[in-house]
């Protein structure tokens, strides 16, 4: 049994906290909001209430630590679209995920996953593999890139970083608010996504098989347009269909999960995305 605490028992990780306690671990789980709490005590889970601060952390961070040999950081930056931080003390997911490295250093914690994003490679038009350079043009990719750098320099513990494409699931699906709107650029753009049980799967292999100080990509193995796979899941899902512009676009970004492929020996799962 591993003692695994997940900070950010949302979307994706109270279902990560679930399928780790059905795989016999034991599982400390935060939340910012208290009326959330008995959920996770419901799943299994020790439940915590953690908030992380630009300025401070809850002092129940180190209960929530104790013990653990794995932290997971899954708290997503919350910056909108291209909002511009002049001023470093700005920059406030930095500044939280600064705050904290500090309690996992005088924790037990000798392994941490980073939950990040294929935002920190910006929009480019290439192939993209482990290998290519961040070039985040978004302030979420820039401090998402601040934060992974700052976590694997540190040498007290091992970090790897795990940069999901778009996320999707069955309660979850981007086609839902693009349905019915109108002159939608890039139209001919590629889509980049993984599905919520592939990205459990991912992180339940990087554990497994103690996968630390590496980076990861992943996304699923298919890449059609945006008007084409919008239009298709509007017309599958009966939702008002999205109309694209006709301009052409320059952005022709592929992620690639070779990596994730072969180091993990890890296959997606067959589902029509």
């Amino acid at each position: 049994m591993i003692k695994i605490s997940i900070l950010g028992c949302g979307w994706l990780g109270l279902p990560l906290a679930k399928r780790l306690i059905e795989n016999g671990n034991s599982v400390n789980g935060s939340t910012t909001s208290e009326n959330k709490l008995p959920i996770l005590k419901d799943a299994g889970i020790n439940p915590f209430l953690v908030a992380l601060e630009s300025e401070s952390v809850s002092e129940s961070i180190n209960t929530f630590l104790a013990e653990s040999e794995i932290l997971i950081i899954d708290i997503p930056p919350k910056l909108r679209g291209n909002q511009s931080f002049s001023n470093p003390l700005e920059m406030t997911f930095v500044r939280k995920i600064e705050n904290l490295i500090p309690f996992i250093e005088k924790s037990k914690v000798k392994k941490v996953l980073f939950v990040s994003s294929t935002s920190v490679y910006g929009d480019q038009n290439d192939l993209i593999t482990e290998e290519t350079n961040p070039n985040p043009e978004t302030e979420s990719g820039k401090q998402l890139l601040l934060a992974e750098e700052m976590l694997q320099k540190n040498q007290n513990f091992e970090t790897t970083i795990l940069r999901f494409g778009g996320l999707i699931g069955k309660d979850r699906h981007p086609v839902t608010s693009l349905s019915g709107k109108e002159n939608l650029t890039n139209a001919d753009a590629t889509v980049n996504l993984i599905h919520q049980n592939d990205c459990i799967n991912i992180i339940e292999k990087i554990i497994t098989q103690s996968k630390w100080n590496e980076v990861f990509n992943a996304v699923a193995r298919f890449h059609p347009t945006r008007a084409e796979y919008y239009t298709r899941k509007a017309k599958e899902q009966k939702l008002a269909l999205p109309k694209f512009s006709s301009e052409k676009s320059n952005i022709k970004k592929i992620i690639s999960s070779e990596k994730v492929e072969s180091v993990l020996n890890y296959q997606f799962e067959l589902k029509n995305y």
